[in-house]
């Protein structure tokens, strides 16, 4: 079940036809997920990647932004778009410590599609959060096979979410976390534009959980907890991507990620000294970009562009907002109970048990 199946209706925009970040046109998701055991260790882990277009990205690139919340975490790539402003790669999402073996395969993947590799280098984007608790993390299973098989199956269309992917092996607010995403359409009178958000939520504190507003996670204290015997609640991190197909500048792709914290603030999260949050926007708007093809000879010297005028722009961080706070609340409900290596439970939350939690707090529906 997702969020509005239920009848919990976040925000006052209007999702697109799938309500996920594949609304923006041309951008595709595809997972692979590891679920088995190695050694007598649980192995729950896997690969998200996120394609900016129906192409190549390096063909036509996207302006892009990035924002940092707090800061324990890693993401490869992020410098280079910081300067350049350019998202020119797929965007990938796993675990913490097999980021540099995603990014290699990234790497060859791309090396393996270019005519004439020599007039190209590419810098990946590889964004992670840790899966420790459920997934032999120390083990480092992920491989290229892994960021093939992610590559190969990125399609538009419905999202799959929870424990898929690079969200295998998540915990959210105490519950079973992962991949999660939600999207917003604008009316034709301001714009018309969508705005797409996915997520790899492994943050939060279950008793800061909020749902449209209400204080359920108050409610939900009977659910076990697996950080009742080590480790410590919002121990974890979130990922963001924030995608558009406004024509935005990077400087205001940076302010669209920045919006991101107010969806995971609306649902209790950002607060935790351990969490890494770091965030991603790209825009799709601007079609006609020069190729990422390094030191060609035969580009423009300048490329006509269009920009959303400032003016006009809040509604874009709104949806942003709405979005992440969504796709997070998508993240719970699509949860499956799973256990760690010793037996301690993280449970999933059920669709019942959080309206009844809303239920208990005033929420009418």
């Amino acid at each position: 079940m997702r969020a509005r199946q239920l009848g919990i209706t976040l925000g006052l925009g209007t999702p697109g036809e799938f309500n996920a970040i594949t609304d923006v046109p041309g951008i595709r998701v595809g997972h692979s997920t590891l679920i088995g055991e190695h050694d007598g260790k649980a192995v729950r882990t896997g690969v998200t990647v996120v394609q900016p277009r129906d192409g190549a990205a390096r063909q036509q690139p996207c302006f892009a932004g990035c924002h940092v919340l707090n800061g324990n975490g890693d993401a490869t790539g992020l410098e280079w778009i910081r300067e350049a402003g350019l998202l020119t790669t797929p965007i990938a999402i796993t675990n913490t410590h097999s980021v540099g073996t995603v990014r290699d395969a990234l790497i060859a993947a791309e090396h393996a599609e270019l005519a004439d590799p020599s007039i190209y280098w590419c810098m990946p984007v590889v964004m992670e959060t840790y899966d420790g608790l459920l997934n032999d993390i120390w083990g480092q299973h992920i491989g290229a096979e892994q960021v093939r098989e992610a590559l190969a199956a990125a399609e538009s269309g419905p999202v799959r979410e929870g424990p898929v992917g690079g969200g295998t092996g998540m915990i959210c607010h105490e519950f079973k976390g992962g991949i999660g995403t939600s999207s917003r359409k604008l009316p034709m009178e301001q714009g018309g534009w969508t705005v797409g958000a996915l997520v790899q939520a492994n943050h939060g504190q279950r008793r800061e959980l909020r749902v449209d507003g209400y204080p359920v996670g108050r409610q939900l204290g009977d659910l076990p907890s697996p950080f009742a015997e080590q480790g410590t609640p919002g121990m974890g991190s979130i990922v963001v991507i924030l995608a558009t197909d406004a024509p935005l500048l990077p400087h205001q792709c940076q302010r669209l990620a920045q919006r991101a914290s107010l969806g995971i603030a609306r649902t209790g999260g950002g607060t935790d000294d351990s969490s890494g949050d770091i965030f991603l926007a790209f825009a799709t708007g601007n079609r006609d970009l020069p190729p990422a093809d390094y030191g060609r000879k035969d580009l423009p010297f300048a490329t006509a562009l269009e920009m959303l005028n400032n003016d006009h722009i809040s509604p874009l961080f709104s949806a942003a907002a709405e979005a992440v706070e969504e796709a997070i609340v998508n993240v719970l409900l699509a949860g499956k109970d799973m256990r760690t290596d010793d037996g301690v439970l993280v449970p999933a939350l059920s669709g019942e048990r959080l309206l009844a939690a809303l239920r208990e707090v005033g929420w009418k529906g």
